[in-house]
This record gives structure tokens, C-alpha cells and sequence, in this order.
């Protein structure tokens, strides 16, 4: 997550913060004055520093001005002093926000949250800024996860290859990128890509389009037409739906890809064409083989090396910059996304993947118009269901059984303005419950600060 220091010469409180930003993840060092901050800033790099201003060895502003020294680190101030003119001038001297003691713990989580993914964000923005402007290695293919970075690396070890590529996957997942990213990459760059989408020509013009026809050989037909094969000699042919062929077509093709020699429609000589071919289709083409609509001889022509392409519901870590990118190619700054907006958009499950991303974010530009992208601008749908978290949305690196229940419990005392009972009711529980978890929480403090 982030690397943090948190500077306050009260040890209880500042344990008290470390704590809760270590067990969300952070990496938390704690200086007890100004001198040893000043130190520690010097001595290394932070994402974000936390400073009192008020210090008995020095001014908290000396610490503010040491960390904003690196433009990429981010100064929360606290002060006890609730002037507005101390804020000002923090504010001034760089400062991205400002706490009054004493705060909730709750209150000063959330500032933090939104400030690493606001810093987060806009690091992937520069990164796809600068990915833009030097040409994509992989042409708008995002692959931070772990699922597709390894589809990449299958894609970077088949393209020198003259393999049979064929994609699998939920449609909008990419496929068609990664066709190109295939091409581009091969030996076979500088020919021509030529794409076919199967699914939509009817069956009785396919094979005239995939092959060609002579002239006269059907009523229309008046001139010889080269197909979609010919004009992809010495480059790469992709066929995008290839599960929605009919058998009839699946036997030509077959034939095709065993021998590379194909027949014009109403010709009689077989020519032959030096050409790749990489195939896409959503389809489950086991499954069709079993079932009779999908030829099994012509399967395992295409299944030279399949690569499966994972839904956007396995690959979260991709949906930021995925994000980002279609800002971008909307001709939008990807800045004008909010943090909040970003983490919705991460929650949601995309049936539709990144094409519903995509379209998503066009959506929200156009009702958003020159201002920031914020929640009233995403469909209810992805709003409403961020709302319902699951366990297995919680259980990531970093998560604390024991963090949650007393962020939990702070909550609730914070919404109950500190009543005892009201907050036991809305935690569910009976108030000497809740007296007895904050006194063992109390005890667990005591035990840390004892400890140091």
C-alpha cells in the first residue's frame, strides 16, 4: 500500500494511528518530535506524512515544507488548535489536509484511504500517459493482474511462432487486441491483419467473403472477387466468433488450415496462400464438440495453442488503469476520476467486462461534463451493489479480523455521538457486550503502549 510516517510527540496516539494503518496494509514508521522527523525524511522516501504542528522540539510547519520537498509525498497536518489560520498555512505550504483534535479514528482512516488512491491513481495516470505517448507495447492491453499478465506472457511467447492462436474467453474481455498485439509482434508485422467477423455475415456469403469467388459463379456475382485469405498472404487472418461457423464452412476451413489450399467459389483450381491464422469465439467449443454442432477434427486444428482470456471479474487490478484508459481515449483527463469513483467501479463484478467498462465511462464523462467524474454520475446498479461487501472482498493482504471490529465499533459510537446503548443497538449487540469489547480493546492498547 503506502510507506507512512506519522509525527506527534503524544507516543499513545500516534501508536494508536500506526496500528490502525498497519493493519490496513501500510507501512507505518512513528518520529516522537520534529528533529527526528526532519531525519527521517531526509533519510528516505514517503508516500504520506501525518505531523502535528505544535512539537516541544520544534514547529510541525518545518515538517511540512521538509516532505513537500518531494512533490509525490502527501502532508496531513494535525493540530489542537482549531484556527483557521493555522490550517491556511499549512494548507499553503502544501499541505493536502487537515485534522482537528480530537478526531475519530474513523474520520482519520478515511482521509488517508482517500488520499494513498488519490495518490495511487494519479501515478497510474502518469504511467498511461507516458505508456500513450511512447506507442503501447500491447495497444491498450492492460495487464496488472496476475491472470493477465500471464496471458501476456503466453502472447509475447506464441507471437514469433507461426502457431495457431486461438483465444477463449467472455466476449469483451479484449480478444481482439490481443489478435492485433499477436500480428504486431510477429515475424509477419509487416503484412497485412485481415479480420473477419463470423458471426456477422449470413452463411451463404461467408465463404464467398472467406475465399472469394469467380466471376459468374452465382447470380451478383459479376467480376472475380479475391476472398478475405488471399488479401492476408504473408501476414495474419483473424477470425473473431470462430464458434459460430456452421459445418459446412468448419469442413473448408479445415481443409484451409491443413494444407493452407483453398477453391474460389464456382472455381476448380485449389490455390495456395501463406498465412497465420489466429481464431477468437466465446463459446465453450468443447462443450459444442460433444454436443455435434462444433466439428472435433476441426477443434484440434484450432486448439494449437489456446490462450484463455480471464472476465474482468477475475482481474480487478486491471479496472483502475482500464478506467483511466477510456477516459483517455474519450479525450478526457484521467484525472477527472475521483478516488471514491475509482473504487466503485473496482467493486463492481462487470458482466459485460471491459466493453461495459467502457461504456460506462462514457456515460459518466457525458453527464459529468467538464467537471469531476463523481458517484451520481455511475448507474445505480454499480452503486447500490458496491454497498453489499462480501467476505471474500475482504479477505486480501492486509486485512485484520481484529482492525474491523474496532473500526467497526468506532462507527458506531461515532454515529451514536458517543451513546453507549444506542451504539450496541446498532451494532446488534447487548450493551454489556460492548462495554466489555471496549474494555478489552482498552487493555490491548495498554499492552502495546507496555510493550514499547
Amino acid at each position: 500500500m503506502a510507506r507512512i510516517l506519522i509525527v506527534d510527540d503524544e507516543a499513545k496516539l500516534a501508536r494508536l494511528l500506526g496500528q490502525m494503518l498497519e493493519g490496513h496494509g501500510h507501512d507505518v514508521e512513528r518520529a516522537e518530535g520534529c528533529r527526528t522527523a526532519l531525519e527521517r525524511i531526509e533519510a528516505g522516501r514517503w508516500d504520506v506524512v501525518v505531523t502535528d504542528l505544535r512539537m516541544p522540539d520544534g514547529d510541525g510547519m518545518a515538517v511540512v515544507r521538509a516532505a513537500r520537498r518531494t512533490p509525490s509525498t502527501e502532508v496531513v497536518v494535525m493540530t489542537a488548535f482549531a484556527s483557521a489560520e493555522t490550517a491556511v498555512e499549512a494548507m499553503r505550504e502544501g499541505a493536502a489536509d487537515y485534522l482537528i483534535k480530537p478526531f475519530a479514528m474513523d474520520e482519520f482512516r478515511i482521509r488517508i484511504r482517500r488520499l494513498v488512491d488519490k495518490r495511487d491513481l494519479e501515478g497510474r495516470n502518469r504511467d498511461l500517459q507516458a505508456r500513450l505517448a511512447g506507442g503501447a507495447a500491447f495497444e491498450g492491453v492492460v495487464a496488472r493482474s496476475p491472470r493477465m499478465r500471464e496471458v501476456i506472457d503466453q502472447v509475447q511467447q506464441v507471437a514469433h511462432t507461426e502457431a495457431t492462436v486461438l483465444l477463449l474467453g467472455p466476449s469483451g474481455t479484449g480478444k481482439t487486441l490481443l489478435a492485433r498485439a499477436i500480428h504486431h509482434h510477429s515475424r509477419r508485422s509487416d503484412g497485412p491483419l485481415v479480420e473477419v467477423h463470423c458471426a456477422a455475415l449470413p452463411e451463404g456469403l461467408l465463404e464467398s467473403e472467406l475465399f472469394g469467388h469467380e466471376k459468374g459463379s452465382f447470380t451478383g456475382a459479376v467480376e472475380t472477387k479475391r476472398g478475405q485469405v488471399e488479401l492476408a498472404a504473408k501476414g495474419t487472418l483473424f477470425l473473431d466468433e470462430i464458434g459460430e461457423l456452421q459445418p459446412a464452412i468448419q469442413v473448408k476451413l479445415l481443409r484451409f488450415l491443413q494444407d493452407r489450399e483453398f477453391v474460389r467459389v464456382g472455381g476448380g483450381a485449389a490455390r495456395k496462400v501463406d498465412v497465420r491464422l489466429v481464431a477468437a469465439t466465446n463459446r465453450d467449443l468443447e462443450a459444442a464438440v460433444r454436443e455435434g454442432t462444433f466439428r472435433e477434427d476441426f477443434f484440434y486444428r484450432l486448439n494449437v495453442f489456446p490462450i484463455h482470456v480471464p472476465p474482468l471479474s477475475e482481474r480487478a487490478e486491471d479496472i483502475p488503469e482500464l478506467a483511466a484508459l477510456a477516459v483517455t481515449r474519450a479525450g478526457g483527463d484521467p484525472a477527472r476520476l475521483t478516488p471514491s469513483v475509482v473504487e466503485l467501479l473496482a467493486r463492481h463484478r462487470w458482466p459485460g467486462n471491459v466493453r461495459e467498462l467502457e461504456n460506462v465511462i462514457q456515460r459518466a464523462l457525458i453527464l459529468a461534463g467538464a467537471g469531476p467524474v463523481r458517484e451520481e454520475h455511475l448507474p445505480r446498479s454499480i452503486v447500490e451493489g458496491a454497498a453489499a461487501v462480501t467476505p471474500a472482498m475482504l479477505l486480501r493482504p492486509g486485512f485484520s479480523l481484529d482492525q474491523l471490529e474496532r473500526d467497526v465499533i468506532h462507527q458506531a459510537l461515532a454515529q451514536a455521538d458517543g451513546n453507549k446503548a444506542e451504539a450496541a443497538r446498532l451494532l446488534g449487540i447487548t450493551r454489556r457486550r460492548l462495554y466489555s469489547r471496549l474494555k478489552s480493546m482498552e487493555a490491548d492498547s495498554d499492552e502495546g503502549e507496555t510493550s514499547e
